[in-house]
């Protein structure tokens, strides 16, 4: 009977020992997967009706032989919008380049994005004034996780120049040339 009593112990004890196992205690737990989504989307957006404008030069008023044409008038109705999450052990930030699809003989075209206005983030900076090639070059640099609000007046704006270039002026053309500007959200 000893015996029983000690193989009976044990089964009570070992019984005891996996139910206190399995007891609530005074916390618990669990685990949440927070998924945050890689992100580098671009837009403009104007302040007028339409992306796309006119750059007209004019001959000057009154009309007098041996002047030179008028530039045509600047134009800061563009903003620049954007959106970018870096990937963790990604890239350590972000760009955006401009190129034009042709340039226009005799003139330069140069744009300039301002300083960032609303958003939130590591927004970018300005790189200056750019005149316009059909190669790209860097606008806005030093982009990290940021958002710039969407629309008008939010993000950068857009200043573009037009300028009858002198030492070119013999490469001229009565012409309408239709140059499409691009911008490119890029990894450093």
């Amino acid at each position: 009977m000893k015996r029983n009593l000690g193989l009976f112990t044990f089964a009570v004890s070992s019984l005891l020992s996996v139910a206190s196992m399995a007891q609530d205690t005074g916390s618990d737990n669990h685990t949440i997967t927070v998924k945050v989504p890689e992100v580098a989307i671009l837009d403009l957006h104007s302040s007028e009706s339409a992306l796309d404008f006119d750059a007209s030069f004019v001959q000057t008023s009154p009309l007098e032989a041996g002047t030179k044409i008028t530039d045509a008038e600047d134009n800061s109705n563009t903003w620049l919008n954007y959106s970018s999450i870096l990937k963790d052990g990604g890239v350590e930030s972000r760009h955006i380049d401009v190129k034009a699809s042709e340039v226009v003989p005799g003139i330069a075209i140069k744009v300039t994005a301002g300083s960032a206005t609303g958003g939130k983030g590591t927004l970018g900076g300005s790189d200056g004034t750019v005149t316009l090639t059909v190669e790209d070059q860097s606008i806005v640099s030093a982009i990290g996780s940021a958002y710039t609000e969407d629309g008008p007046n939010k993000g950068h704006q857009l200043t573009y120049v037009f300028e009858a270039l002198d030492d070119n002026y013999g490469d001229l053309l009565a012409k309408d040339y239709a140059v499409q500007v691009t911008y490119t959200l890029a990894d450093n």
